[in-house]
């Protein structure tokens, strides 16, 4: 049996960071390249960078300068873009996303990533994975001042998109964001519980969920959408 009704589903939104691309590359730079880099700077431990980074973190979590490059880069007086320059070598895509991405694009559905990541990032990933290459629309929800984690990111996404929240599914590696694009009303969410190919598998609780794209690719041909 499918996991989705995918004769439904017209439209698919999808996450970057950990949903398409492995998270790794994320969770090296700002868990451990970062906070190194900022020792380096002040002169202090790297210890006591790692703690006021964390902390610095968990004052902005869930909010649009968290992902925000130029509010780290003046905040910390740190150029991000060079620091994730000498990680970039980490930047890789999931190995079961061009097949996944591929079948719904050959199946006639509408593929948009919506990703909370800053332009700059957005821009440094694409060149090193080329995903524009097997997606209709790239949106980085910096344009429109919110995070996917408010409804009113989704009520200018549908604005921007148009799609039918019936019809739609939303793919993403974190809970909350789930939660928000379902009380949205976005009919259809699929939770990544394997974003971190170097760590275990997370839990999704509240939403169907997969580590394997691969598991999908029979049933989105199969399943063509029927308006």
């Amino acid at each position: 049996m499918a996991l989705l009704p995918w004769h439904k589903i017209e439209t698919v939104l999808l996450d970057m960071d950990g949903t398409l691309l492995d998270l790794h590359f994320d969770n090296q730079f700002w868990l451990h390249h970062l906070p190194k880099k900022y020792a380096e700077k002040t002169g202090r431990s790297p210890q006591s960078c790692h703690k006021e980074l964390k902390e610095a973190f968990a004052q902005v979590q869930g909010k649009l300068q968290w992902y925000c490059l130029d509010y780290w880069a003046d905040r910390l007086q740190l150029d991000i873009m060079e620091a994730k320059l000498e990680l970039a070598h980490l930047i890789t895509i999931r190995k079961d996303s061009i097949a996944f991405l591929d079948a719904l694009r050959e199946s006639n559905r509408r593929v948009v990533l919506v990703t909370n990541a800053h332009p700059d990032s957005l821009s440094l990933k694409v060149e090193k994975t080329q995903l524009n290459d097997h997606i209709d629309t790239l949106i980085s929800t910096h344009q429109f001042g919110v995070p996917k984690e408010f409804q009113l990111l989704w009520k200018k996404l549908h604005n921007h998109l148009k799609f039918e929240p019936q019809s739609t599914l939303f793919v993403d590696d974190g809970e909350r964001i789930l939660d928000a694009a379902k009380e949205f009303g976005i009919a259809y969410t699929l939770g990544i519980t394997n974003p971190d190919s170097q760590l275990p598998d997370t839990t999704i609780a509240n939403h169907l969920h997969t580590n394997n794209y691969y598991d999908l690719l029979q049933s989105i041909i199969d399943e063509p959408y029927v308006a």
